[in-house]
């Protein structure tokens, strides 16, 4: 008994049939493809991912009881090609001499190198083996192909707060694994916080309520009373972790706030990253770059007050340099739009890279050579006034027009002095 008291309460608590699961009803709600594919024993391997605390494991225990299969975990950060192999042997011993099918559930899956996966690829093909992947990673991406494609791919939703707070009363319930021999009384206020500040993650509250009860005394009427106060010394406020796929998702939802001038959305992305731990000068290089990319000619100031709070960035260091960002952001959000620099950019660079004659006009050379080339001498502006009409550019490209300005801001205003007549 002693020894089951120091399991954890989540993993005590871990459903074992498909009436206790809770959450995920896009996966195994009524006449879904998961639960006929059960029920009719068709169901082959599957890769299950999404966020931590969300069910994976547990269905995939669920599924091989449900099949009367054998089940053997394994995880790909302790586990090798040699642990696969044997448990593949055996389970094709045990498939040949009593029928039995085995799943391999194998824990962030998406740890397998190559070579590593490679070697459950036969078993698969030939059904010694059911496959089930559990990851926090998108597996299109993070691992490799040739499994992925023999695979049914489920994703996982964070669970909602009622899905939570369901799951928390299942456990005070439970006389048997949960907490049902306590005399725990517990205001709706305080399981509503456990759900909220998981974020999603089942384990996470199951264990904060477990560690506010064995750690609150036993009152006056013989109860141990949980009031919010208590749920919030017992869970901090998950951390906003981020993955490689959603710290890139992020990142590319900030830019495209900067480009589409919502102000509100481009500070929430930052910050977002911002508190998962991401370098605020990432962002803030991200700033600078569209200040031009998205901003350019149509307000300049959007490139100076960039470099500027990056700079300031640099050398104050968070909470204060996040405030002259913090500007520098609603300055590019709100400034008017126009993406002629880096269209004319392009256009330069495949010009630098395809176009074949494009020797230097004699009269801008270094050393002009003695040979005319039609253009005469170099005419230096100043002598003019300042601008003066002659080719600069090769005479393959001379009639190239890389800058056209936009109607947008400021660039409005600009007449190009080669187009002068």
């Amino acid at each position: 008994m002693e020894n089951t008291k120091r399991i954890p309460l989540a993993e005590r608590m871990r459903p074992k049939s498909f009436d206790e699961f809770v959450g995920q009803e896009h996966i195994v709600g009524k006449n879904t493809l998961l639960v006929r594919a059960i029920k009719f024993g068709t169901l082959g391997s599957c890769i299950f991912y999404g966020p931590p605390g969300t069910g994976k494991t547990t269905l995939a225990n669920i599924i091989a009881n449900s099949m009367k299969a054998n089940f053997v975990r394994l995880n790909a950060v302790t586990s090798g090609v040699a642990d696969a192999k044997k448990i593949i042997e055996q389970a094709r011993a045990d498939k040949a001499m009593f029928g039995t099918d085995t799943f391999l559930m194998l824990d962030e899956c998406h740890r397998w190198n190559k070579a590593q996966s490679d070697c459950v690829l036969e078993a698969i093909e030939e059904g010694s083996i059911f496959f089930i992947g559990s990851t926090t990673e998108n597996p299109y991406t993070a691992m490799t192909r040739a499994i992925v494609s023999r695979c049914r791919v489920f994703e996982f939703k964070a669970l909602s707060s009622k899905d939570i707070v369901k799951s928390l009363k299942r456990a005070l319930a439970d006389k048997e694994n949960g907490l049902g021999n306590m005399p725990v009384e517990i205001s709706d206020d305080a399981l509503e916080y456990f759900a909220f500040a998981s974020g999603g993650d089942n384990r996470s509250a199951l264990n904060a309520l477990e560690l506010a009860v064995m750690t609150s005394k036993i009152g006056k009427d013989k109860k141990i009373h949980i009031s919010r106060e208590d749920a919030e010394q017992s869970i901090d406020r998950k951390a906003l972790s981020l993955d490689e796929n959603m710290f890139y998702d992020n990142l590319s939802a900030f830019c495209k706030s900067l480009r589409g001038s919502d102000a509100e959305a481009a500070l929430y992305y930052s910050m977002r990253l911002i508190k998962a731990g991401c370098d605020p000068m990432i962002i803030a290089r991200r700033l600078v770059a569209h200040s031009s990319e998205d901003v350019g000619m149509a307000d300049s100031n959007a490139l100076l007050l960039s470099t500027s709070a990056m700079y300031a960035l640099e050398k104050m260091g968070q909470p204060e340099g996040l405030i002259p960002l913090t500007h520098a952001i609603i300055y590019v959000c709100e400034a008017e739009k126009s993406n002629s620099v880096v269209n004319a950019m392009h256009l330069a660079q495949e010009d630098a890279e395809n176009a074949i004659d494009n020797r230097v006009p004699n009269h801008l050379k270094n050393h002009p050579s003695t040979n005319a080339d039609g253009h005469g001498r170099y005419k230096y502006p100043h002598d003019f006034g300042g601008y003066v009409q002659q080719q600069y550019m090769p005479d393959s490209l001379k009639d190239r027009v890389y800058y056209t300005p936009s109607a947008n801001g400021r660039e409005r205003n600009i007449v190009r002095k080669k187009f002068k007549k």
